[in-house]
Order: structure tokens, then C-alpha cells, then sequence
């Protein structure tokens, strides 16, 4: 019964947002609206995936993994989140300065909040030539001095600013203050299904009730990882391997999930018999096959995910990111 699976976008309008998920990926938007993330794959309330292909199509992704359990994911993944789908899949548009913010850990967010806490990654698919990002906290910053000088809205001197291009990747723990300061940034995103943020700063903004956004000081305080270095990997394929069909790139390999990415230019084979596979469709435009002939066309800017043990042939001329736990 279960099959490679698409699901209906769920977009988030966002006041840093922008319209790159038309131009850039093909997405049709709502018009007159900034939009920052699409919602790929997700069984979050906030933003329920809803089966788009098949047989499943309009079932929700949270009432599917309660009837098949580990049929969807693997044994070993339903047995480690028997009570919610563990990952969260976006793109994201950044085209002003996203707010400065931070993600509490699994242990302060099941405690305040009864979510997961949130371990993200970033991978960057286009970045104007002056992306800046904040990532993470100067050098020498105490809680104590952090807490000293946002209280008197004092941001100056307190954060490390990174730029990035097109390719880099960016793994943000929990912990870990975030932001962008310059320039646009298009990515996809990898992360714990949960939506809990701490916003520390919003640039003095004005929402559509005239007032600026909540934030969230003393919570921010209390789980920023001081000192915490923040590196930025390079995820170009090894010049060696120059002239093969098939390009493969580990980027990543965590508790939460591991992350490769696969650049093909005719067909890529692939069947995982542990876990769920997620690809987010960085390049290309194909058709991915499985049992007896059956189909699911896929492009740029889209999100499939493969139930365990499903032998599938991707078609095409492909750049994905394809993520696993």
C-alpha cells in the first residue's frame, strides 16, 4: 500500500519573505503575499502535510504514520518516536533579515512547551553575493553580559557574522543564535518536527497589528550555547570522482539524521531498509519508478518521501539532498 509520496505546500507567509519560490523553483504562490518557507514534509499542527499522489492522496501525514507505524519509517525509528513523526522538511526564502533567534534542546522544549526541540540544518541552493548570516555568539559573551545588554535593546558587538554562497551547508544545534543580516538566501532546510523558536531580535519591525514581535529574552538567555562555534561546510563533490554517473557527498550524520548529497546525470538506484528516505530535489527534473512500473514525476523545488524498503530508480539528470534517520 505505501509508495513514494509527495505532499500539498504549505506556505508561510513571513515578513522576511519573498517571491524566490516562484522564480527560483518553479512554485506557485498566492499572490501578493512574502512568502518565507514551504512545508514540505510535515506532521506538525501548524502545518499538516496532506498526501498530494496515489493512493493516500488527502490523508494526513500524522494519521498515516499512526495506521503504519514502522511500515513508513522503519521499525527501529517508529520504536524511537512511537508518538510523533520525528522530521520536519522546508525550503525557506530569506530575501530580508530573518530574526535573530535561537532553538531550545529536546529536554527544555518537551518540559515548556511538549514539542521536540529543534536541531536544524541549512542547505544553501542560492545566496545573493552579500549573504551574511548571523551564527552564533561572539567570543568573551557571558549569559550575564548577553542578558546586560539586550535588555537596554544593545545588540552591537554580540554576534558572529559568516558569509555564505551557493552550496554551503550549515548544521544549527540546538543553541545555536541564528539570524540573517544582508542579502538573500533560498535553502533547504532539514529539522525536528517542532516549531519552537526564541526570538531574541527582530530589527525594531512592525507586524500587520502595528506592533513588533514578541520576544523572548530569558528563554533566549537561558539556552544559548556560549561559545559555540559555528562552521560552515563545503559540500563540492570530490574532484577525483570527476567523469562518474553517479556523485556522492556524506554531509552529515547525526542523532536526529543523516544527510548525502547525490548528483546523478541518468538514472540512481536506491533502497533503504532501515529507515524512510526524504529527498529534497536540489537540481533536475524526472521521474522516479518503483514495483510494477509504477511512477511519480519529480522537479526542482520538490519533497518525496520513501517508505522504508521501497526499491526505487530515480530518472533524470538530478542534484538531491537525501536524508534518512
Amino acid at each position: 500500500m505505501l509508495y513514494p509520496m509527495k505532499f500539498k505546500k504549505f506556505f508561510v507567509e513571513k515578513v522576511w519573505g519573498g517571491r524566490e519560490f516562484e522564480t527560483k523553483l518553479g512554485m506557485t504562490l498566492p499572490e501578493g503575499k512574502k512568502i518565507g518557507e514551504s512545508w514540505e514534509v510535515s506532521a506538525h499542527p501548524h502545518g499538516m502535510g496532506i498526501v498530494e499522489n496515489g493512493a493516500l492522496a488527502g490523508q494526513r501525514l500524522d494519521d498515516i504514520y499512526k495506521e503504519y507505524k514502522g511500515e513508513l519509517t522503519g521499525k527501529k525509528v517508529y520504536e524511537k518516536y512511537p508518538n510523533k513523526f520525528p522530521l520536519l522538511i522546508k525550503y525557506l526564502d530569506v530575501n530580508d533579515r530573518l530574526s535573530i533567534q535561537v532553538h531550545p534542546s529536546d529536554e527544555v522544549a518537551l518540559k515548556k512547551h511538549n514539542e521536540f526541540g529543534k536541531s536544524e540544518s541549512w542547505y544553501i541552493m542560492e545566496a545573493s553575493d552579500d549573504a551574511t548570516l548571523i551564527l552564533g555568539i561572539k567570543p568573551g559573551i557571558t549569559k550575564e553580559k548577553f542578558l546586560e545588554k539586550v535588555e537596554k535593546n544593545d545588540f552591537d558587538g554580540l554576534f558572529e557574522e559568516k558569509t555564505v554562497k551557493k552550496g554551503d551547508f550549515i548544521d544549527i544545534t540546538p543553541g545555536t543564535v541564528h539570524a540573517s543580516l544582508k542579502g538573500s538566501v533560498l535553502f533547504a532546510e532539514v529539522q525536528q518536527n517542532s516549531d519552537v523558536t526564541y526570538r531574541i531580535y527582530d530589527f525594531d519591525r512592525i507586524d500587520e497589528n502595528g506592533k513588533k514581535r514578541e520576544l523572548h529574552l530569558q528563554d533566549s538567555a537561558d539556552v544559548i550555547d556560549f561559545g559555540k562555534e559555528v562552521k560552515i561546510k563545503n559540500t563540492e563533490f570530490d574532484a577525483s570522482e570527476n567523469g562518474k554517473d553517479i556523485l556522492r557527498k556524506h554531509i552529515i550524520e547525526k542523532e536526529y539524521y543523516s544527510i548525502d548529497k547525490v548528483k546523478f546525470t541518468d538514472s540512481f538506484e536506491d533502497v533503504n531498509n532501515e529507515s524512510m528516505t526524504i529527498y529534497s530535489i536540489l537540481e533536475g527534473e524526472g521521474k522516479i519508478v518503483w514495483g510494477e512500473n509504477e511512477e511519480l514525476p519529480v522537479k526542482k523545488g520538490e519533497t518525496v518521501l520513501i517508505p522504508v524498503r521501497i526499491n526505487t530508480k530515480t530518472i533524470g539528470n538530478f542534484e538531491i539532498l537525501r536524508t534518512i534517520i
